[in-house]
């Protein structure tokens, strides 16, 4: 397989994971040491990968609400062969985000080192 297939599958991973709540998949595609970032607030938020993992945990997934999915690579910015940056836009649930994902492959393939995001919008939601 080359190396774009396997950042793509990767970023599948991740991208399920957020779209099932699947704390097994996000295990799979996180480094045990990644930590995830915003400053939407205006401060910088930093959230160790362990309380996102707790955090998705408890959520009822997008899946399971039956949203439709709605994902888009917007960039991947090769460092190197074993490095790249992955830029896309997801929606989970009202929100739609933009996501900085750091790869790195090692040993174990291409893990998710560090997560930037962005609160791009807040969809309104249609009340029945």
């Amino acid at each position: 397989m080359n190396k774009t297939k396997e950042l793509l599958t990767a970023v599948e991973t991740y991208l399920d994971a957020i779209y099932f709540c699947d704390v097994e998949k996000l295990d799979a595609v996180f480094h045990q040491g990644s930590s995830l970032f915003d400053a939407d607030g205006g401060k910088i938020f930093v959230d160790p990968i362990a309380s996102f993992r707790a955090d998705v945990a408890s959520r009822p997934s997008p899946a399971g609400r039956g949203q439709k999915r709605v994902e888009e690579i917007l960039c991947i910015d090769w460092l190197s062969p074993i490095s790249a940056c992955v830029k896309l836009r997801l929606q989970a649930h009202e929100n739609v985000f933009v996501d900085h994902l750091a790869f790195v492959k090692g040993e174990d393939g291409w893990k998710i080192v560090s997560k930037v995001w962005h609160l791009e919008k807040v969809l309104e939601t249609v009340k029945a």
